[in-house]
């Protein structure tokens, strides 16, 4: 098995979903890449005051700055990525934002109508914590909020909504190092986007930013034929995750929780009502995002959650 780096750049940056991007890289299953990406805003330096215009990678941004895509040898639709995720190591420094946009929330809040406000952060990776301007620290679990693969419809889309078909923006706190996620191919090669670095996250993302920063991820993409739910899943240091996304919190929640229940008809050879009366003791609900045009719902089934003998 071979192992690449990828760094952003003309060529291998990308802030669309194309099936006819070409590929910035084409590696073999069960290779190994370390891919550098951008935050989401596509920033060439950091910020030195709050809200200050940087040098970008775009000129002008269309959605997330994502590196890739990555093509996989021989991966076609009705296959599955299993992506591994090794490592997860943000830069120095990062931003929140909050009440940026106008939309339902903000105008609920209160805040549609007032300037945004901006936190910037200064993150140490080895120490485990990011502090901001105000004196504020926390402490820091990164991951990737978009990991996705472009529509197999032609043309270009949009990297803000996620989709139940290809991912993309889930912003899944849950997908630190040592999660495997399961994502369906839809386009042959599959063209793997990487990218929108966040230092830390709630759940539900509440307004609208994570702390965004540049990302260094080591991942192992593999094919994978034979796993226990045809669609969107991983396997985390928190346990086994399903996904909905739909404009519906209710939709996106009942996708969710279906998905769960298969998983557990098949972990513990039972039938469907009895997996939901199960899952009524030990599944937990979790708002994703709320950040976004299609809401996020993932469930979550803690590792020994369940005995069985």
């Amino acid at each position: 098995m071979s192992r690449h780096v990828l760094e952003p750049g003309p060529g291998t940056a990308i802030d669309v979903f194309d099936r006819d991007t070409p590929p910035a890289l084409t590696i073999d299953p069960g290779d190994t890449v370390v891919v550098r990406s951008l935050d989401a805003g596509g920033r060439l330096e950091r910020q030195r005051t709050p809200g200050e215009a940087r040098p970008r990678m775009f000129e002008e941004r269309r959605g997330h700055c994502l590196t890739g895509p990555i093509a996989v040898r021989g991966a076609r639709p009705g296959q599955v990525l299993a992506i591994r995720v090794v490592s997860v190591r943000p830069d120095d420094w990062g931003w929140t934002n909050a009440g940026a946009k106008d939309n339902a929330l903000t105008r609920r809040l209160g805040l549609a109508d007032e300037p945004a406000t901006w936190l910037l952060w200064d993150i140490d990776a080895d120490a485990g914590t990011a502090t901001n301007q105000l004196g504020h620290t926390v402490r820091i679990a990164p991951f990737l909020g978009v990991m996705g693969v472009p529509p197999a419809e032609a043309g270009r889309h949009s990297t803000i909504p996620p989709r139940t078909v290809g991912g993309g923006n889930m912003d899944c706190r849950e997908l630190v190092a040592g999660s495997t996620l399961y994502l369906p191919v839809t386009v042959p090669g599959a063209l793997l986007h990487l990218g929108d670095g966040h230092a830390a996250q709630g759940d539900g993302e509440v307004s609208g930013t994570a702390i965004e920063c540049p990302m260094t991820t080591e991942v192992v993409v593999d094919l994978v034929s034979d796993v226990p739910v045809p669609g969107i899943h991983a396997e985390t240091p928190g346990g086994r995750v399903t996904f909905g996304f739909d404009p519906d919190l209710d939709i996106a929640m009942a996708d969710a929780l279906d998905a769960m229940l298969g998983w557990m008809q098949e972990l513990y050879g039972v039938g469907k009502g009895e997996a939901l009366a199960l899952a009524s003791s030990v599944v937990d609900l979790r708002i994703t995002q709320v950040a976004n045009v299609t809401w996020g719902v993932h469930a979550v089934l803690a590792g020994g959650a369940v005995g069985v003998v």
